[in-house]
């Protein structure tokens, strides 16, 4: 397993992987009933991509989670331009 240091928690981003799943699960399971007219197929198709999308997911997460681009500082000093500059090399995670 690929594990990356962030902002957030390693744990924190697998809770989020697997609630994002369920509930792109059950949209996956309604849009396969709908077009198939098989709740058996749906759910074939359904069950079938949890355990790959969980894990793109984790390392999609992970890999933003190395990136400075677009966060916020919370030093009431940075009030002209609050957004961290990625060629910063001085800001640590």
């Amino acid at each position: 397993m690929i594990l990356f240091h962030g902002k957030e928690s390693n744990p924190r981003s697998l809770v989020k992987a697997v609630s994002w799943r369920l509930l792109g699960s059950i949209d996956t399971f309604a849009l396969s009933w709908f077009f198939t007219s098989n709740a058996v197929m749906a759910g074939t198709i359904a069950s079938t991509e949890v355990l790959t999308k969980i894990c793109l997911y984790y390392v999609h997460e992970r890999a933003w989670a190395q990136s400075s681009w677009g966060l916020r500082h919370h030093d009431p000093a940075h009030k002209q331009s609050n957004l961290i500059n990625p060629a910063d090399t001085s800001t640590t995670f």
